[in-house]
């Protein structure tokens, strides 16, 4: 039987729509600078160049901030400590943890600026009949991933709760993700919010989770809705940043 693979991962590129501080910039160099670059620092003279070749192709990106691709979070990016004790980097996370059976829980009903809950995630698994077992790594679908490269795509979305979080965490589940921008609502929502409240816990609740319990999110995934609920594998495997506090991924299901 041949296994279907799914890609989940964001193109890396420019999108005018991130903020301005993470935008992706990529230089693309043409096989012809390379040939001068052969010739001037190789010292190859033209005369030996292959035939039908005129240079390798290059690219340098100028700028990409780890957290404006799809990437995967380590514990240091919550906090320097998690369980009270030094928070891993994402070179120091076990791969592992990186590639397990998949679930995806359908949260598109949920609006803008209105946090997912326990509830939520319980009703969709028991509407589907599936249990969480200990290893799987769980997507959380909004069907946000729809405004990538727009503004609305930071501005707006839903996000994930504390309690939500940690009753994932509870279910033995390491690695989760979601296809919006953040796991938590908006950032600049949360902030405007905290302030009218006047309460210090409500900003970035769900990623503030991993201070006290260990555990990774994926953010901006994209085509959650071509897999199926259950019954598929999933690899996550992040870029072995050194000292990272996360790192892009490319995220891809494999489904029999």
């Amino acid at each position: 039987m041949k296994t279907k693979l799914v890609d989940l991962t964001k193109p890396i590129q420019y999108n005018a729509g991130d903020p301005w501080f993470m935008r992706v910039k990529i230089k693309h160099k043409a096989h012809r600078k390379s040939h001068w670059l052969i010739r001037l620092a190789l010292r190859l003279p033209s005369r030996l160049f292959p035939k039908n070749w005129i240079g390798w192709a290059d690219d340098t990106i100028k700028n990409m901030g780890l957290h404006a691709t799809t990437h995967i979070d380590a514990p240091w990016h919550y906090g320097p400590v998690v369980e009270g004790k030094p928070a891993k980097t994402i070179d120091q996370i076990p791969l592992e943890w990186c590639y397990g059976d998949g679930i995806v829980i359908d949260c598109t009903h949920k609006e803008d600026f209105v946090a997912i809950t326990v509830e939520d995630l319980k009703k969709d698994l028991d509407k589907k009949g599936i249990t969480i077992q200990e290893g799987n790594i769980v997507l959380i679908r909004t069907d946000r991933d729809k405004m990538m490269g727009t503004p609305d795509f930071v501005e707006k979305g839903t996000g994930m709760s504390k309690e939500a979080t940690e009753w994932l965490i509870d279910q033995g589940v390491k690695v989760m993700g979601i296809d919006q921008w953040g796991w938590d609502l908006p950032l600049k929502y949360m902030a405007q919010k905290a302030k009218e409240m006047n309460d210090p816990e409500f900003f970035w609740e769900g990623h503030r989770v991993g201070i006290e319990k260990e555990y990774l999110h994926i953010e901006q995934l994209t085509n959650l809705g071509a897999l199926p609920p259950s019954g598929f594998k999933i690899c996550v495997f992040p870029l072995k940043i050194v000292g990272g506090s996360a790192a892009p991924a490319r995220v891809v299901a494999m489904i029999e």
